[in-house]
């Protein structure tokens, strides 16, 4: 595919969407044309489900059934949205990808990491990020910054401490498989010197992007 697909990671409360938005904003003031979208969500579709995972109304939803809800609009998302800018030689920037479903379902919940990749196979249809973003950050910091956010947790958000343990370790184990493609983050400083890792982190794609429509 042409263009290129970013992917960015973390616990609740990491600050991944307003770097998400200071990276996209960068790469729009250097030319590059740009796709932001999240996960659960994106598209008409997945907003629906997002609004059923997240609602606090649903707290009896079974965790095998979570997983299915998201990869249903993981897959709306990449055939709707990731796929078509990529072809048409765009950056996606998303918030969240298939990592979240094997830290969050799996190593938060203790479902089977096995199980989880079969579902999601399908959902993505062979895509996988050209780069993998994850902002580690301090369980106890996140779960105080979303209690500050000024709006009521959602059904993920409420969940306890030791809960997001688990995740945040999942991610760390999740990036020790492929540390070629994941470039952690320390996102336990302030915003800017977040950024400019996350610049340098993004240069070798960023690179072959220039490149290639150097050749064109």
């Amino acid at each position: 595919m042409l263009g290129k697909f970013i992917v960015f990671e973390g616990i609740d409360g990491a600050g991944k969407t307003t770097q998400l938005d200071l990276l996209g904003r960068e790469l729009e003031n250097r030319g590059y044309p740009v796709v932001y979208t999240r996960e659960p969500g994106g598209t008409r579709v997945g907003e629906l489900i997002r609004e059923i995972l997240l609602n606090p109304l649903y707290g009896e939803l079974a965790p095998r059934a979570e997983a299915f809800l998201y990869a249903a609009a993981r897959a709306q998302l990449v055939a709707q949205v990731i796929i078509p800018a990529l072809e048409a030689g765009k950056i996606v920037l998303c918030d969240r990808f298939v990592d979240s479903s094997l830290a969050y379902q799996g190593f938060g919940r203790g479902m089977d990491i096995l199980m989880l990749e079969q579902i999601n196979r399908p959902a993505i249809a062979g895509l996988v990020p050209d780069l993998v973003l994850l902002l580690d950050f301090c369980c106890d910091d996140a779960i105080d910054r979303l209690s500050r956010s000024g709006r009521g947790a959602d059904r993920i958000e409420q969940e306890q401490q030791e809960f997001y343990r688990r995740v945040r370790l999942g991610y760390l184990s999740l990036a020790g498989r492929e540390p070629g493609r994941y470039n952690i983050i320390d996102a336990n400083r302030p915003v800017d010197l977040v950024l400019c890792d996350i610049l340098k982190a993004v240069g070798e794609v960023l690179n072959e992007v220039t490149e290639r429509n150097n050749r064109a």
